[in-house]
């Protein structure tokens, strides 16, 4: 499972993104946050995800807190 770290989090809104470990930068959308049952996300965490999507229509998914 990819692992990355929470680069910007809105929580009015649960959106956000997250700078996967090769740099790439993938959205958080609110019904993803939702669904991960997490009640925040705070800049620099470190979490685990699936992505889904192809090119500039990957998102992040199944997110979940990485353990150290």
């Amino acid at each position: 499972m990819p692992q990355g770290t929470v680069k910007y989090f809105n929580i009015e809104t649960n959106t956000g993104t997250v700078l996967t470990d090769d740099q790439t930068e993938l959205p958080v959308d609110a019904e993803t946050f939702a669904a991960s049952g997490l009640l925040e996300l705070r800049l620099g965490q470190r979490v685990r995800f699936t992505v889904h999507g192809d090119g500039d229509d990957r998102q992040v998914r199944d997110l979940t807190i990485a353990s150290l």
